[in-house]
């Protein structure tokens, strides 16, 4: 199993490009099933989850061409194959995005319960009422999820969440766009991925009003059509490395990132005495002086992100006086604390929030990755950690970050793959 070696105490300068972003791919492949014809997207990633998702699709009957040079994934066909299999479905929890759009347009699906990370329970129920909502029957039997739509297909609805949640916003939107009727998703997630989900089916040819807001309508059609869409950049990448450039007191331009698609993240760092500004191509990170604690709750966007929460951590572990860092996504996203504390740091977590209290400096450690967050949190501790870290259990990073190791060492950090 391959591990990463870190060697710390380097400042990061220069420029760091940022891949297209994984949370916004994964639903965008999904909706390719909503049609026969050519979904092509640009600035397409090259991540594990990307290629779980191309697996899911070709297996579903659909044509996939994932061109790494050109950095596009062209969908095409109609799905031969209804069933999203355990195999594949537990890799990771985005495979229910496909439940949506097979209901929508076949009438029928069968999707295994979905894996994934294992930071909190995440149910599915949001998606299954909405779908309900829309006329569908659904059964839970021997872990998979049996979908039916009425004769005449899925029906508009106005659904109420009494949550946001992403998944079940996006799952919902996707299916609306064929349903019969208008559809109204109300208290609906924002993230800047829904908006470029909804901007890419729009292309396709549906019918969407409220796009960046929590009210959204959609009018359903009854087919769509062809589509090139780039992919939205990755905010949480963004963020990632804005934590590496600050905690090792470097300057780097992250390009193509944008400042309105990090919400609360920017406040929080500029609050921590990080300098955040947008310039020509993208967002320029540094910090001159020195890091202060900054307490931190995880909210739906535009609050702070609950995929950032583990690299500040890691961050306010060196920064001066104490931060309180409180988890309001996920019951069990904490997994990194006892590894940042192998390292020297001073966290103290109880329930649902941690308290950390800076330390001067961080020694590296060898490290165990538990989940795609905390894997990048302890290579952050280790940039500006004084020795050598080896974070072991690396596959969960590949999941999320594509080619974390070389864009780092082009930035000056000194830090290497070991093969396992």
């Amino acid at each position: 199993m391959d591990r990463i070696r870190i060697r710390g105490g380097r400042a990061l300068n220069g420029s760091i490009p940022i891949s297209g972003a994984k949370n916004a791919g994964l639903p965008l492949m999904a909706a390719a099933l909503l049609t026969d014809q050519p979904l092509t997207l640009t600035n397409a990633p090259d991540l594990a989850d990307i290629a779980t998702m191309s697996g899911l699709l070709r297996q579903h009957g659909l044509s996939l061409e994932h061109d790494k040079t050109a950095r596009t994934i062209t969908m095409s066909g109609a799905a031969t194959n209804l069933e999203a299999p355990y195999d594949l479905v537990r890799k990771m929890r985005a495979s229910i995005l496909v439940l949506g759009p097979l209901l929508a347009r076949y009438g029928q699906a069968r999707v295994s319960l979905p894996g994934g990370c294992a930071i909190g329970t995440r149910p599915v129920d949001l998606h299954l009422k909405g779908l309900e909502q829309m006329g569908a029957e659904i059964n839970l039997e021997a872990g998979y999820i049996d979908a039916k739509a009425p004769k005449g297909g899925l029906k508009g609805a106005k659904i109420y969440f009494n949550q946001v949640s992403v998944g079940a916003t996006e799952n919902l939107l996707i299916a609306a766009t064929l349903a019969d009727g208008v559809t109204e998703l109300v208290n609906a997630a924002r993230e800047p991925e829904i908006t470029d989900l909804a901007h890419c089916l729009i292309a396709m040819g549906a019918k969407i009003e409220g796009v960046g807001t929590d009210r959204l309508r959609i009018e359903g059609v009854s087919s769509l059509h062809a589509a090139t869409h780039p992919v939205v950049p990755d905010r949480i990448e963004a963020g990632t490395f804005a934590c590496a450039a600050a905690i090792t007191g470097g300057s780097v331009l992250l390009e193509g990132a944008k400042l309105e698609h990090l919400g609360a993240v920017i406040r929080v760092l500029r609050e921590a005495g990080v300098a955040v500004e947008q310039e020509e191509g993208g967002l320029r990170v540094s910090r001159l002086n020195g890091l202060h604690g900054v307490d931190v709750m995880t909210e739906p966007f535009p609050g702070f992100a609950t995929d950032m929460q583990a690299q500040f951590m890691a961050l306010m572990a060196v920064a001066e006086g104490a931060s309180m860092i409180t988890e309001t996504i996920f019951e069990n996203r904490f997994m990194h604390v006892p590894e940042l504390n192998r390292m020297g740091a001073n966290i103290n977590a109880h329930g649902s929030s941690a308290i950390v209290r800076g330390v001067k400096k961080l020694s590296g450690a060898p490290v165990m990755a538990t989940d795609l967050r905390a894997s990048v949190s302890l290579i952050i501790a280790g940039l500006a950690a004084g020795g050598e870290t080896i974070v072991n259990r690396v596959y969960h990073l590949d999941r999320g970050y594509e080619r974390i190791e070389q864009k780092l060492s082009a930035v000056g950090a000194d830090i290497e793959r070991i093969p396992g």
